[in-house]
């Protein structure tokens, strides 16, 4: 190429990738982007032909990326909201209503605005339920008792 050596195509081309990973969610390019760098060192270095050059690339991507999926692979992502995207798990122990009678161990109960399948023993609509757990997309629930409702202690004898 007139003028512009090869070291600094691959460099630019890491910066850019680099750069666009900032823009583009995920990570994907910074290996991309790392490769490209180190490429655009061994060019500037050993100055191989252009497709051992591109040869180097390919093969220094793969080595990048499959070491980060091993390595982001092997590192546990802790979350300090573990119940953030199971909803059933976050209902547990939440009090709903009967809104279609739970017959035959099915029915459905409303649950802050939206209404849920439920599992359980037979109740009629109206009853309050507390939810124990769930099931595929059904919520199992128990019929809450008065005092629990309450919250007062059983008289004493």
């Amino acid at each position: 190429m007139d003028g512009i050596e090869p070291y600094w195509i691959w460099l630019a081309a890491g910066l850019v990738l680099a750069g666009l990973e900032m823009v583009v969610p995920g990570v994907y390019l910074v290996w991309l982007a790392v490769a490209a760098l180190v490429t655009g060192a061994i060019v500037f270095v050993s100055a191989p032909p252009v497709m051992m050059q591109v040869v180097c690339f390919v093969f220094l991507a793969l080595i990048a990326v499959f070491s980060a999926k091993r390595f982001l692979r092997d590192t546990p992502i802790v979350s300090s909201d573990p119940l953030l995207n199971n909803r059933v798990a976050r209902m547990i122990g939440q009090i709903a209503r009967v809104t279609d009678a739970i017959e035959s161990g099915v029915g459905r109960v409303r649950v802050g605005d939206g209404e849920w399948l439920a599992r359980g023993p037979d109740l009629a609509v109206g009853q309050r339920v507390r939810i124990v757990g769930g099931d595929g997309g059904y919520l199992l629930v128990e019929p809450v008792t008065l005092i629990a409702d309450e919250g007062t202690a059983p008289p004493t004898a």
